[in-house]
């Protein structure tokens, strides 16, 4: 059994929680918040010990491994404390605030052989899996332009107060919503390396972004563009998407539906010549606790079993991370 402390038990903790619960090679030794209101809660309707500092935790439970679920201005000092004690570590999105804190920590888990993973759920969307290889098998052939995109209603008024409405916090749609898109890009074509051109727009926000706009060049001097927009209430919830042109075809996937054309005969098994379609259903692997959708429970069993040593720790890894978090102060230089 892996002994796993939990650091943050705001939304995404809480769903990081149902799931370690649930986990079969897991067990829950501490969870860490510093709200009366949702300790007391813990305490009420669960069995977990609930603490209100961290590092006692940590020391009373000696955890194996810590999910860290906090405003991502605490990032920093909370990993390179935990794997400075020789800890596991599964982060939430975005990594750091800066990419100079991202290096560091790369470079800590590389001295200490540690297992270190990033909340970037997307990569555990079959949809997405599957348009990855479609683009590294060469289906589509030599990729000559990609759209990612992302739009949904999550800031629709002017209200300030909240930690995303605070750049010093990780604030913005940039770090917040356009990261998921940009780790995706980095993933399944190849890194950013350089923007051409970026607007960061406030529609609600006074003092951060609400839509994020960007050409983009990557390393293999592919080109495209970033548009994603957290004020678009045309949306019932997060749309992220991601579209490639290639000089055999063209892909157009969002975490629900892939549509895939084909110009000649010659298709992967499965495909045919012209437009294809297939969902997340037919893609997507079962899982043994459903939550909010399977990828969040299979990144959750993916970091479990690369701490046992069953799989290998290259699945959004901080090196990984840390490739986003550069790609976004490109784009923040280039505003």
């Amino acid at each position: 059994m892996v002994k796993v402390g939990l650091i943050g038990a705001g939304k995404m903790g809480i769903s990081h929680l149902s799931i370690l619960g649930a986990h079969p090679d897991v067990q829950v030794v501490g969870v860490c918040d510093t709200s009366k209101l949702v300790l007391s809660a813990l305490e009420k309707y669960s069995k977990f010990k609930c603490y209100t500092d961290y590092l006692k935790m940590v020391e009373k439970e000696k955890p194996d491994a810590v999910f860290v679920a906090t405003p991502t201005k605490f990032h920093f000092d909370f990993v390179k404390e935990l794997l400075a004690r020789n800890i596991h570590v599964f982060v939430e999105k975005p990594f750091c605030l800066t990419e100079e804190q991202g290096m560091e920590l790369t470079s800590m888990t590389s001295e200490r052989n540690l297992v270190n993973q990033v909340g970037y759920h997307n990569k555990f969307v079959g949809t997405f899996r599957e348009v990855k290889k479609l683009v590294k098998d060469g289906a589509i052939g030599e990729v000559n332009h990609f759209m990612g995109e992302a739009y949904g209603p999550v800031v629709t008024k002017k209200k300030e107060g909240t930690w995303r409405s605070n750049p010093s916090e990780g604030g913005g749609c940039l770090m917040d919503y356009a990261s998921h898109v940009i780790d995706l890009i980095n993933d399944i074509l190849s890194p950013i390396t350089a923007s051409k051109g970026s607007i960061l727009k406030s529609i609600y926000s006074k003092r951060v972004d609400d839509a994020v706009y960007s050409l983009l060049e990557l390393s293999d001097k592919t080109t495209g563009m970033l548009s994603v927009n957290w004020s678009d209430e045309t949306y019932r919830k997060m749309s992220t998407s991601i579209t490639i042109n290639g000089d055999k075809g063209k892909i157009i996937s969002d975490a629900n539906e892939l549509k895939v054309y084909f110009k000649e005969d010659h298709c992967p098994e499965g495909y045919s010549k012209g437009w294809n379609v297939k969902y997340v259903t037919d893609l997507t692997p079962q899982v043994d606790f459903y939550l909010r959708g399977e990828e969040y429970s299979a990144q959750v069993d993916y970091f479990i079993n690369a701490v046992i040593g069953n799989v290998p720790n290259n699945i959004n890894n901080f090196q990984s991370a840390w490739l986003t978090d550069r790609a976004i102060s490109i784009i923040k230089n280039q505003k």
